[in-house]
């Protein structure tokens, strides 16, 4: 089955899809990589988004437009999916779509928003969507998220000791896995977060981010700022737990800066960049990883990078690739999969990475053009994940 995955995260700066031909081989999934595209939200949009999230006011009128026009802009990506990277013949669409509120209050999730209407992405393609992926996990008393922690599980089956994967989104979160113990994911805190809202106030706008690093490699960590942020609660609290911009955002980060207004914005970019490093690292330390296979848009900072491996010590640090996934396109890969498995009836959850009561058959369908046809359901369930030209999951590392 061909299937296109379709994500935007935390960071809100672009829709990325990646198409993959999935298959189930006994108990082994087979992912074969078709190839990503990605289109960045047109200018207008991400401002009445970035105007319209917490801590933000916003309206009923102004949620109903976001939901459209995400949804339009998803449907004109998964339409050029289809194309280039399906020749046209793509099986099922999984949206993630956009994130616009998490509802955590004490440690529980109540509720959770992503926004972008499927119908425009099954009208626009005529294929069948599934979306609306969060729901039903923290209906079951889940946290709905990290939602990614089956496929990592999947993916990382085999492999020595305790691996983890990481994803360095606007929020970064990881997944530990392998033989060593029993499955575990929770969001680490802010991943590129107060870094961009850093960036983009101290330029004023001009920048939305840290380009290569550039900001933090001239600046020095002001380790009395470092100090303020990492005695928020959020990083003691057990996991499972999960977090968003409703805390990481850039009033929280104004308020921390208090009595600190004069140093220079370098300096500023460098601590939030050291303060990811640090909780990644220590979420990693937790878990008693081996390990830590990376992906997502902090891989592209080689100033964050260079400071994870250093908090890592003599922990290994991979990227996603070397095991047969581009740190790019692993996510809306991974979304391809929960929706491969919804329409196969295979439960997309982890309960003991989410807290739920149960694992969940994810999501909500949207029939295509010609109606929604449902495959038999699958006789078993996959234990493991195979990239398929990646023999074991990957090169020797």
């Amino acid at each position: 089955m061909r299937v296109i995955g379709m994500m935007s995260g935390t960071s809100y700066d672009a829709v990325d899809a990646a198409a993959a031909d999935l298959t189930l081989d006994g108990d082994t999934l087979v992912l074969t990589p078709l190839g990503m595209v990605s289109a960045p939200y047109p200018g207008e949009l991400r401002a009445a988004l970035a105007a319209a999230l917490p801590p933000a006011r916003t309206t009923m009128r102004e949620v109903c437009r976001l939901d459209t026009r995400i949804g339009q802009a998803f449907a004109s990506l998964a339409v050029r999916a289809d194309e280039e990277l399906c020749e046209g013949r793509a099986d099922l669409i999984t949206s993630h779509g956009q994130t616009v509120y998490h509802w955590s209050e004490n440690g529980s999730v109540h509720g959770t928003l992503q926004l972008g209407d499927p119908a425009w992405i099954a009208e626009a393609t005529g294929r069948a969507v599934v979306s609306g992926l969060r729901g039903r996990d923290v209906a079951a008393g889940g946290q709905g998220a990290p939602l990614v922690a089956l496929v990592d599980v999947l993916w990382l089956r085999g492999r020595p000791g305790r691996p983890v994967a990481l994803n360095l989104g606007g929020i970064a979160n990881i997944t530990a896995a392998g033989r060593a113990g029993p499955p575990a994911a929770f969001d680490t805190g802010p991943g590129n977060a107060l870094i961009d809202a850093a960036v983009r106030h101290f330029t004023g706008g001009r920048l939305a981010y840290d380009e290569d690093g550039a900001l933090a490699a001239r600046g020095r960590v002001d380790e009395a700022l470092l100090r303020r942020l990492l005695d928020d609660p959020y990083y003691a609290q057990p996991p499972p737990r999960t977090t968003g911009k409703e805390l990481f955002h850039l009033p929280y980060l104004l308020a921390a800066l208090a009595g600190h207004e004069t140093l220079p914005a370098e300096d500023v970019v460098a601590t939030v960049t050291r303060l990811t490093a640090v909780t990644v690292a220590d979420a990693a330390r937790s878990v008693r990883a081996t390990e830590v296979i990376a992906s997502g848009g902090g891989t592209r900072n080689p100033a964050l990078m260079a400071m994870l491996r250093g908090e890592l010590g003599g922990i290994p640090l991979y990227g996603s690739d070397d095991l047969g996934l581009p740190p790019a396109a692993k996510e809306a890969y991974a979304f391809a999969v929960l929706g491969f498995l919804t329409v196969h009836g295979i439960a997309g959850t982890v309960a003991a990475c989410t807290g739920a009561r149960h694992a969940s058959v994810l999501g909500s369908l949207t029939p295509g053009r010609e109606g929604l046809r449902l495959p038999e359901p699958a006789a078993v369930a996959p234990v493991r994940l195979r990239v398929a030209g990646r023999p074991g999951g990957g090169r020797e590392m």
